[in-house]
């Protein structure tokens, strides 16, 4: 152990050039699993955006090549290959080697911007093994190369002339940084559509050369058609609103789509700052929320139609589907950390608040039958909501009420009050669930087996789902009701895992089961309660006559091979092919234990893609399902489906 004595000025390092990124890269993308992977795509693409919306180019072509690389091509000005006077090297050496640079910061070059810190093109330099850009700017193709993370290989050069405009850039990440470095189709594919709808006026294409597919994405209509795709699994109350407008003291643009649905108890509300999307919000989306509750209240004070009981904004969002957009000069933007998640421009908030409010008021006035529909959803969402907090305080007072509420007879209750502590595993099978019993801590976890499959909560209706002895079992065990009524303050269990078996069926149970999750306890998700676990797929051992002398668990192949390692020569191999093979021992050991067991987080990270799967693959339309299917599942590697499906519930 180091002390006072051993600390010097030669400890002190200084980290030049890129250094600190490849040093500390979750600091920059966020993470080196797969999400940051991908942000060095955004990086890049949203600096060709940012020429877009400046009016330069209204095409920007991604591709994915086959020896792992990405390449985005815009058509934009090109980035500048003159000598910055004050650095003495290159520009568009500065902008790819030097965290901070760029034309982002000098409003008179970009008026708004999503990249304001100015650290993408090199962030993505400096985690990649090669990085090429070729310029087309003032009829010249300049070109540069940098290797190992920012290194100059091939200096600037013209190589050539041209009549083009517009900047190319390819990188292949670097393997030793990131988790994985294959790019997902879904993934790219699913962002560049969201920027199409954002920009109207540009097409976006991307074409993977890896397996031999493109697509091609334009909306002329913008936010109305993201809407449209968003909801069109759903029953709309209204049609697509549209209202955009701007500030003329700070030159804010607001613009914003939404619309109500029938048989929807959440709000989906997508935001955006400069075509960033805010997936942590911010000040543009609580004046949104500020301005749509105050536009329907007074619309209802006006006309008399609540007995003078003012909506809650909740009440007032139930079942709404909305994107809000807004363009922010350079000079008011101002983010809440370096990934650009929350917006934190104060004047955002009233600027979103009265456009929302004015815009609104107008249109009910104008459209007063569909505001009596509207008006009337908005007040069930709060009957609903009353009646389930006075049912609450009723309880909590100990009053006797009768209630009508089903309860499987398989569920093993917690012991413990400390509800946060405790854990609900939901078990695939009645074998796996009595495995579950005798191996689980008693105090803190709770077990309910499952009869079969649950049922599909996207295409029954509420009333069918309320009778299922399952999920009504769910509903009162977790004790926070559900839908509008759901109240996460009420949640008898920290965690909710789903432990299912590791095949396609285990996969389907898991997918219905979140599929109930989101549409009737979506907080639970976003909160960070759900979990999925991951039982072991083999069990490797040493016996010695009837006694275990060695053994090791493995979750995939790589862990077999390590775990073979492990145990030596004479090893056997047990493949489980459920949780019902296993003793209730090794199903504690390795899946029940909080200090030896593995647990998927369930998140919501991109919110228009999961809107989209649980539509296409939950939904009525069994062609959009097939389509997905045939695009998407290689029935001949079974344990890679298996992985895949995994991989895209953790996401």
């Amino acid at each position: 152990m180091a002390t006072k004595s051993d600390y010097t000025a030669n400890d002190i390092r200084v980290l030049k050039g890129l250094e600190g990124v490849r040093k500390r890269p979750a600091m920059y993308i966020g993470s080196t699993n797969a999400t940051g992977l991908h942000h060095l795509v955004w990086e890049i693409v949203t600096n060709s955006i940012d020429e877009a919306l400046s009016g330069y180019g209204n095409r920007i072509i991604v591709t994915l090549h086959k020896d792992g690389s990405c390449s985005v091509q815009d058509e934009g000005r090109g980035i500048p290959t003159g000598i910055n006077d004050e650095e003495g090297r290159s520009a568009l050496e500065l902008v790819f080697c030097e965290l901070h640079a760029g034309g982002k910061f000098n409003d008179s070059v970009y008026k708004t911007a999503a990249g304001l810190h100015g650290v993408g093109a090199s962030v993505t330099n400096a985690l990649s093994c090669y990085l090429d850009v070729l310029v087309y700017r003032d009829g010249e193709i300049s070109h540069m190369h940098f290797v190992d993370g920012g290194r100059i290989e091939t200096p600037l050069e013209v190589i050539g002339t041209t009549k083009k405009h517009g900047t190319t850039v390819r990188f292949l990440p670097d393997p030793t940084i990131f988790s994985t470095i294959e790019f997902k189709w879904d993934t790219v594919s699913n962002r560049l559509q969201e920027y199409a709808f954002l920009m109207k006026d540009v097409t976006f294409i991307l074409i993977d050369e890896r397996i031999g597919q493109s697509a091609e994405y334009h909306y002329p209509n913008g936010l109305v058609e993201y809407v449209e795709t968003v909801n069109q699994n759903k029953t709309p109350l209204s049609p697509v609103m549209y209202f955009d407008d701007f500030d003329n003291e700070t030159q804010i643009e607001v613009e914003i789509a939404m619309q109500y649905c029938n048989n929807d108890y959440n709000e989906t509300l997508i935001s955006y700052v400069n075509n960033a999307r805010t997936g942590d919000g911010g000040t543009h989306e609580s004046g949104f929320k500020t301005g749509i509750t105050k536009a329907i209240n007074d619309f209802i004070e006006a006309n008399k139609l609540n007995k003078g009981k003012h909506l809650e904004g909740s009440d007032v969002r139930e079942g709404l589907t909305a994107i809000l957009s807004l363009k922010i000069p350079e000079k008011y933007l101002q983010f809440e950390g370096q990934t650009k998640g929350k917006l934190g421009t104060n004047e955002a908030f009233n600027i979103t608040a009265n456009i929302v409010s004015t815009k609104l008021t107008y249109y009910l006035n104008e459209n007063k039958e569909l505001a009596f529909n509207i008006i009337k959803k908005c007040i069930d969402s709060q009957n609903a909501r009353l009646a389930a907090r006075k049912a609450k305080d009723e309880a909590r007072s100990n009053k006797k009420v009768k209630q009508d509420i089903i309860l499987s007879d398989k569920l093993t209750p917690a012991q413990s009050k400390d509800y946060m502590k405790n854990e609900l595993f939901i078990v695939e099978g009645n074998s796996a669930g009595g495995s579950a019993k005798k191996g689980r801590d008693r105090v803190h976890q709770a077990i309910l087996p499952l009869r079969g499959k649950p049922l599909n909560t996207d295409s029954v209706s509420l009333e069918r789902l309320l009778k299922n002895e399952e999920f009504a079992t769910i509903i009162n065990t977790i004790g926070a009701g559900y839908g509008q009524s759901f109240d996460l303050d009420s949640i008898k269990y920290g965690k909710i895992i789903i432990m299912s078996d590791a095949d396609s069926d285990g996969a389907h149970i898991q997918t219905l089961l979140l599929t109930f999750f989101y549409h009737y306890m979506r907080p639970l998700i976003t909160s960070g309660h759900v979990f999925v676990a991951v039982p072991p797929l083999y069990r490797v051992y040493k016996e010695n006559g009837s006694k275990t002398t060695a053994q090791e668990y493995a979750w995939d192949d790589e862990d077999l091979e390590k775990a073979k390692k492990k145990v030596g020569p004479g090893y056997k191999i047990n493949r489980y092919k459920g949780l019902g093979e296993m003793e209730d021992v090794e199903l504690k050991e390795t899946t029940m234990d909080p200090k030896s067991r593995r647990l998927i987080q369930i998140n919501i990270e991109d919110p228009f893609l999961v809107e989209k799967r649980v539509g296409i693959l939950m939904g009525n339309d069994s062609s959009m399902r097939k389509q997905w299917v045939e695009e998407n599942v290689d029935f001949n590697e079974e344990d890679k489906f298996i992985k895949e499906v995994k991989h895209d519930e953790k996401n």
